[in-house]
Protein backbone atom coordinates (compact mmCIF):
# COMPACT_ATOMS: atom_id res chain seq x y z
CA UNK A 1 0.00 0.00 0.00
CA UNK A 2 1.10 3.46 -0.76
CA UNK A 3 2.06 6.25 1.52
CA UNK A 4 1.76 9.92 0.96
CA UNK A 5 3.34 12.60 2.84
CA UNK A 6 2.93 16.46 3.04
CA UNK A 7 4.54 18.56 4.69
CA UNK A 8 3.26 21.73 6.31
CA UNK A 9 5.52 24.36 8.60
CA UNK A 10 3.99 26.68 11.14
CA UNK A 11 5.63 29.13 13.96
CA UNK A 12 4.86 28.88 17.75
CA UNK A 13 6.44 29.61 20.97
CA UNK A 14 6.00 27.44 24.41
CA UNK A 15 7.69 27.39 27.83
CA UNK A 16 8.67 24.18 29.58
CA UNK A 17 7.19 24.81 33.53
CA UNK A 18 5.46 22.15 36.00
CA UNK A 19 3.45 24.25 38.90
CA UNK A 20 3.86 21.21 40.95
CA UNK A 21 7.94 21.42 40.82
CA UNK A 22 10.00 24.27 42.53
CA UNK A 23 11.94 26.49 40.90
CA UNK A 24 15.26 24.38 41.08
CA UNK A 25 13.91 21.11 39.55
CA UNK A 26 12.09 23.05 37.18
CA UNK A 27 15.44 24.58 35.64
CA UNK A 28 17.54 20.91 36.50
CA UNK A 29 14.75 19.22 34.08
CA UNK A 30 14.07 21.73 31.52
CA UNK A 31 17.10 24.40 31.75
CA UNK A 32 16.45 27.61 29.96
CA UNK A 33 13.23 26.03 28.19
CA UNK A 34 11.39 27.09 31.23
CA UNK A 35 11.58 30.47 28.74
CA UNK A 36 9.35 31.39 26.29
CA UNK A 37 10.88 30.94 23.03
CA UNK A 38 9.86 29.66 19.64
CA UNK A 39 10.66 26.93 17.01
CA UNK A 40 9.63 27.33 13.21
CA UNK A 41 8.13 23.49 13.18
CA UNK A 42 7.82 21.30 10.32
CA UNK A 43 4.92 19.01 10.38
CA UNK A 44 4.82 15.84 8.11
CA UNK A 45 0.77 14.13 7.40
CA UNK A 46 1.52 10.92 6.10
CA UNK A 47 -1.54 9.28 4.56
CA UNK A 48 -2.06 5.54 3.38
CA UNK A 49 -4.27 3.87 1.43
CA UNK A 50 -5.33 2.72 -1.82
CA UNK A 51 -4.95 4.50 -5.18
CA UNK A 52 -8.61 5.81 -6.26
CA UNK A 53 -8.67 4.24 -9.73
CA UNK A 54 -10.16 7.74 -11.01
CA UNK A 55 -8.30 10.48 -9.82
CA UNK A 56 -5.07 8.41 -9.41
CA UNK A 57 -4.48 9.89 -5.87
CA UNK A 58 -4.89 8.29 -2.18
CA UNK A 59 -6.09 11.56 -0.54
CA UNK A 60 -7.48 14.46 -2.89
CA UNK A 61 -4.45 17.20 -1.47
CA UNK A 62 -7.03 19.95 -1.55
CA UNK A 63 -9.10 18.15 1.23
CA UNK A 64 -6.30 17.04 3.18
CA UNK A 65 -4.73 20.95 3.16
CA UNK A 66 -8.56 22.33 3.90
CA UNK A 67 -8.57 19.86 6.94
CA UNK A 68 -4.78 20.83 8.39
CA UNK A 69 -5.03 24.38 8.21
CA UNK A 70 -8.58 24.64 9.66
CA UNK A 71 -7.82 22.42 12.30
CA UNK A 72 -3.85 22.83 13.23
CA UNK A 73 -2.07 25.38 11.15
CA UNK A 74 -5.16 27.67 12.41
CA UNK A 75 -5.03 26.78 16.00
CA UNK A 76 -1.03 26.23 16.39
CA UNK A 77 0.44 29.04 13.70
CA UNK A 78 1.39 32.06 16.10
CA UNK A 79 0.51 30.51 19.59
CA UNK A 80 2.00 30.52 22.28
CA UNK A 81 0.93 26.08 23.01
CA UNK A 82 0.28 25.96 26.40
CA UNK A 83 -1.69 29.30 26.82
CA UNK A 84 -3.68 29.53 23.70
CA UNK A 85 -4.78 26.09 23.39
CA UNK A 86 -6.90 24.33 26.34
CA UNK A 87 -5.80 20.53 24.98
CA UNK A 88 -2.11 22.00 26.48
CA UNK A 89 -3.31 23.53 30.06
CA UNK A 90 -2.51 20.44 32.28
CA UNK A 91 0.19 19.03 29.57
CA UNK A 92 3.72 20.40 28.67
CA UNK A 93 3.87 21.30 25.09
CA UNK A 94 6.39 19.18 23.80
CA UNK A 95 6.40 17.60 20.19
CA UNK A 96 5.68 14.30 22.08
CA UNK A 97 2.63 16.19 23.32
CA UNK A 98 1.98 18.12 20.26
CA UNK A 99 1.95 15.20 17.74
CA UNK A 100 -0.68 13.58 19.90
CA UNK A 101 -2.57 16.27 19.84
CA UNK A 102 -2.64 17.26 15.95
CA UNK A 103 -3.63 13.41 15.32
CA UNK A 104 -6.22 14.01 17.46
CA UNK A 105 -7.56 16.93 15.38
CA UNK A 106 -6.97 15.09 11.94
CA UNK A 107 -7.58 11.18 12.35
CA UNK A 108 -11.51 11.77 12.04
CA UNK A 109 -11.52 13.77 9.59
CA UNK A 110 -9.69 11.58 6.79
CA UNK A 111 -11.53 10.96 4.03
CA UNK A 112 -12.16 7.22 3.72
CA UNK A 113 -10.51 4.27 2.77
CA UNK A 114 -7.76 6.67 3.18
CA UNK A 115 -6.56 6.91 6.90
CA UNK A 116 -4.23 8.92 8.49
CA UNK A 117 -0.73 6.68 9.35
CA UNK A 118 1.74 8.98 10.95
CA UNK A 119 2.09 12.30 11.95
CA UNK A 120 5.95 13.87 12.24
CA UNK A 121 6.72 16.90 14.10
CA UNK A 122 10.58 18.33 13.65
CA UNK A 123 10.97 21.44 16.19
CA UNK A 124 15.11 21.68 15.29
CA UNK A 125 17.35 20.50 12.90
CA UNK A 126 18.33 17.73 15.54
CA UNK A 127 14.46 16.76 17.28
CA UNK A 128 11.42 15.24 15.79
CA UNK A 129 8.59 13.20 17.17
CA UNK A 130 6.85 10.66 15.04
CA UNK A 131 3.55 9.22 15.53
CA UNK A 132 1.06 6.55 14.40
CA UNK A 133 -1.85 6.51 16.42
CA UNK A 134 -3.24 4.36 19.76
CA UNK A 135 -2.71 1.38 17.20
CA UNK A 136 1.35 2.24 16.76
CA UNK A 137 1.79 1.63 20.21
Amino acid sequence: MPYLTKQYKFCAAHRYWNPNWSDKKNYQIFGEDVRIHGHNYTLDITISGPINDESGFIVNLFELNKIVKLHVLDVMDHSQIQLDIPWFESKQPSTENMVVFIWEQIVTKIPNPAKLNSIKLRETPTIFTEYFGQEGK
